[in-house]
């Protein structure tokens, strides 16, 4: 059974809490390809969390929460199809921007 907009909240609220300092920042977006956007876009290696929302509209609704909380990403991209929303922990490895 898909998860609820809550509790995908909740879980990605978790994994940010478990795994944060106070000076560290996070990237909060949506996809339909979650391999190639975490992994290849932004070349995470480590300390990222996903899941699938039973909607694209619902995983919009979802990354603009995280957003609003202060997390770097921005609202525009993905599509119809994008019902992944990802997380991850910003480091000097990982690319959250076209160069």
């Amino acid at each position: 059974m898909a998860k609820t907009k809550q509790e995908i909240i909740d879980d990605i609220l978790n994994h940010i809490h478990k795994n944060s300092t106070d000076s560290d920042y996070w990237y909060v977006g949506i996809t339909k390809d979650i391999e190639e956007r975490l992994f290849t876009f932004h070349n995470v290696t480590s300390c990222y969390i996903y899941r699938q929302a039973p909607s694209s509209k619902i995983a919009r609704e979802i990354e603009t929460y995280f957003l609003e909380l202060g997390a770097d990403g921005g609202s525009g991209g993905g599509d119809d199809d994008s019902s992944f929303v990802y997380a991850y922990k910003i480091t000097n490895n990982t690319k959250e921007r076209e160069e």
